[in-house]
């Protein structure tokens, strides 16, 4: 037990979410009037109005586990799952409404732009005071002052009041200051991705370098390829609860069988998937990885042939239909390649239905984890449908049993593996 830092047992977090039922938009001139006539002819106020209803919601429900000193923990799991909600509990931002936490040590959060920052005192000044919220002696912030200050990029600004920083300013210095002020537990959420990529990187190194000094990190992340390079333990949450206490793998497999399982067909594509965009003239009604023998399939092996299948539905007429399929990295979300085709260069009357493929054959893709976006439009590159990161993502693997694959780690890096020998000038 003496190694335990993060003790928590059966928490909860409710919610009361208020519904006003009113008939229609009420103006504060309308809500004045009425109070008006009613002071006068000495109605009282439940008369005029429909009182209001509440909703209990439960953020966290009988959420409990345990993080042991050193641990670096990844914390995923759709938006609304709660996890920003058990790391307000856990920073002490908020009280939990059911159970309790027990930690051991000071803990150092950035949650969200600005965290435990006084918008009107300066960088200077908001260094001291963090340290001193987190209990440091002015002595103990003097030690660290310039090694924060350097980390954070900030020596120029360093007299400014903060409110005048940018987000990316400010981010920085929260950062700097939470990791090098010494806490015991370091929890961060999805604000670092405020960062340009340069700065991520030297985070993450950062969070890597305090885990090794025994220290614990708890981050909240959905690039998926920084918590399996950062993290050795994975916590999966949904719906308020945990559903995954387990490897980083283990618990990135299930959140991609948790993408995956989301009903992706016309109607619910559109009304719940907010980040689906277009003119909705026409709309995938499903998308699919195959392997080469036709059987769904999102896990691949390097070289392996990949196979699309698309069905679309058309709404109104259009005159053309075109397709393109991209990949994102899966560590900084860029696109790596793009692949487009004409499905139709004639008119196509609205009622149509129709299921496409496209195959992949042997891609050189390194293995990683690759989001994918899909999309259909017309050759101006009109978009009629965009499905993004909405799919379980293409995971490639390596086939160590393949002794031709160069296994050397620096033969890893990268995207994609190009056909390359080696020329000598006798070859030249």
């Amino acid at each position: 037990m003496s190694d335990v830092v993060i003790h928590v047992e059966n928490i909860g977090k409710k919610y009361r979410v208020r519904h006003q039922h009113l008939e229609r938009y009420v103006a504060l001139r309308d809500v004045l009037s009425r109070r008006t006539r009613q002071l006068w002819q000495g109605l009282r106020y439940r008369k005029a109005f429909h009182p209001p209803s509440f909703e209990e919601f439960w953020a966290l429900k009988d959420v409990s586990f345990q993080v042991k000193r050193g641990d670096r923990v990844g914390i995923i799991g759709r938006n609304g799952a709660g996890k920003s909600t058990l790391l307000k509990i856990l920073s002490r931002i908020t009280e939990p409404s059911t159970g309790f936490i027990h930690l051991r040590g000071r803990v150092a959060s950035l949650l969200e732009v600005g965290t435990g920052f006084h918008p009107e005192l300066t960088g200077r000044e908001n260094i001291f005071l963090n340290g001193a919220i987190l209990g440091m002696t002015r002595m103990e912030i003097r030690r660290k002052f310039d090694e924060i200050v350097a980390f954070a990029e900030v020596e120029k600004f360093l007299d400014t009041p903060v409110k005048r920083y940018s987000s990316g300013m400010y981010v920085r210095l929260a950062f700097a200051v939470a990791a090098h002020l010494e806490p015991e537990i370091l929890v961060v959420d999805e604000v670092l991705a405020v960062g340009d990529l340069a700065f991520q990187k030297k985070c993450l190194g950062k969070m890597e370098e305090v885990s090794g000094q025994g220290r614990t990190v708890l981050f909240v992340s959905h690039n998926m390829q920084v918590i399996r390079d950062l993290c050795s333990r994975g916590l999966l949450i949904d719906q308020g609860a945990i559903l995954v206490d387990s490897t980083v793998e283990d618990a990135l497999t299930r959140y991609n069988q948790c993408l995956r399982n989301q009903t992706l067909d016309v109607q619910t594509g559109v009304n719940r998937l907010t980040n689906r965009r277009g003119s909705g003239q026409v709309r995938f009604s499903e998308i699919a990885l195959l392997n080469q023998v036709n059987s769904e399939n999102y896990y691949f092996i390097g070289g392996e042939t990949v196979r699309f299948r698309f069905s679309y539905q058309v709404f109104s007429d259009v005159k053309e239909l075109a397709l393109a399929i991209r990949l994102r990295s899966g560590t900084t979300g860029e696109f790596i390649t793009s692949d487009f085709h004409i499905i139709s260069d004639r008119s196509i009357p609205a009622g149509t239905q129709n299921t496409v493929w496209v195959e992949w054959s042997s891609p050189n893709i390194r293995p990683g984890e690759y989001p994918l976006y899909f999309w259909l439009g017309d050759s101006l590159m009109r978009p009629y449908d965009v499905v993004d990161d909405m799919t379980h993502p293409m995971v490639v693997n390596m086939n160590v049993n393949d002794s031709s694959i160069k296994t050397h780690p620096s033969n890893l890096v990268g995207v994609f593996s190009p056909d390359s020998r080696l020329l000598t000038t006798r070859d030249m």
